[in-house]
């Protein structure tokens, strides 16, 4: 095959996939219909023997038995979506956070979703994988802390993943010492808390002899002292979770800067770019430069020619390359317009890899 002849089978295929896009879209408001009939007759999502049907009449469609098999899996794709799009109208919609309830992601969640089904995750990864499995149609998490700098884990995520940013909110931390009822100040020597949590409150702890150990989670914490019952053990957690886990209040506002806020960011599988175009938003680019002396000069000269106003440069290892670095940018502006174009395409010149993770409005 010459190379025109693979430009051109390359066209066919964008050509096809457009038209599949276009039957995808129509295919899909014919399941908003049967789910609109679900609803009104109290039937379930799945129907074992009708999928099973339409398996076996829908292989019989494609004549070449090679592709045939091809086609079925193809097809059971398809109705696998169709699924998590009739759950997503008939139970709303599904998001994951990190924690159990009373985490500050719990409380995050809940402000942007006041009326989801907020699904617990034992970690950011796991919440993260569960959006990109379909199993959740959004995930909050957070990027970072006013005090204690980046969660360098989600980070990391949004480089390696496909998952956009779509908003942001910050919220105010207020992190309080807990300990079972009956407990004092004084009989505490041990307290466990996630560590970002433990680094925030540093000024407090150091100055007690406190053992500190790391948890998962705030709310977990909070969640193990009450369990364990032990009147020297105490959580460092939000207040919601002493009510919500019986324990008492032994100090407020432990954190050591009054103004301790993180910014917690939703993560879903397209990216919104009515927000880009939105005055005042952000966008966060991401990106590795070539092993060549100015790369990285290179690169951010580029993005301020074209008029964007950075607010945040970052570098993080990258896990699979010995000594490399990914670069974060955040900055000011409308990425998906004309100097966005402009700046992206210069970039991928002196870029090996670039990647626009998504724009968001920084709200309160």
């Amino acid at each position: 095959m010459s190379t025109n002849e693979l430009q051109l089978a390359r066209q066919e295929i964008s050509r096809i996939d457009q038209e599949m896009a276009a039957l995808f879209a129509e295919r899909m408001c014919a399941v908003e219909r049967v789910a609109a009939y679900k609803r009104e007759h109290g039937l379930p999502v799945f129907d074992v023997e009708r999928e099973r049907r339409l398996l076996v009449e829908g292989a019989e469609r494609v004549e070449d038995v090679t592709l045939r098999e091809y086609y079925s899996l193809f097809q059971q794709d398809v109705m696998d979506v169709a699924k998590l799009y009739q759950r997503r109208l008939l139970s709303g919609l599904r998001v994951a956070y990190s924690g159990i309830e009373g985490a500050f992601a719990h409380i995050a969640a809940r402000r942007f979703y006041p009326d989801a089904q907020l699904v617990s995750f034992p970690d950011f990864r796991s919440a993260y994988e569960a959006v990109c499995s379909g199993d959740c149609d959004a995930a909050v998490l957070p990027m970072e802390n006013s005090f204690a700098g980046e969660v360098g884990q989600v980070t990391d995520l949004l480089f390696s993943g496909p998952l956009f940013i779509n908003g942001s909110v910050d919220l105010a931390v207020t992190h309080d010492l807990l300990g079972v009822p009956g407990s004092r100040l004084e009989d505490i020597t041990e307290v466990i808390s996630h560590p970002q949590a433990l680094s925030q409150c540093q000024g407090f702890l150091s100055s007690r002899d406190f053992q500190e150990t790391p948890f998962e989670n705030t709310a977990l914490a909070a969640e193990f002292v009450a369990a364990a019952g032990k009147k020297n053990m105490a959580a460092i957690a939000s207040g919601e979770s002493a009510e919500l886990y019986g324990l008492e209040v032994l100090a407020r506002g432990i954190n050591e800067s009054s103004n301790n806020t993180t910014r917690f960011v939703v993560l879903s599988r397209s990216e919104d770019r009515n927000i880009a175009m939105t005055h005042g938003a952000h966008f966060v680019l991401m990106f590795t430069v070539r092993n060549e002396a100015g790369s990285l000069a290179r690169a951010l000269n580029i993005l301020g020619a074209h008029g964007f106003n950075m607010r945040a440069l970052r570098s993080r290892p990258m896990k699979e390359l010995l000594w490399q670095y990914y670069f974060y940018v955040e900055a000011e502006g409308n990425v998906r317009g004309y100097e966005g174009r402009c700046m992206l395409e210069e970039m991928a010149v002196c870029c090996d890899r670039l990647k626009v993770a998504g724009s968001f409005l920084v709200q309160g």
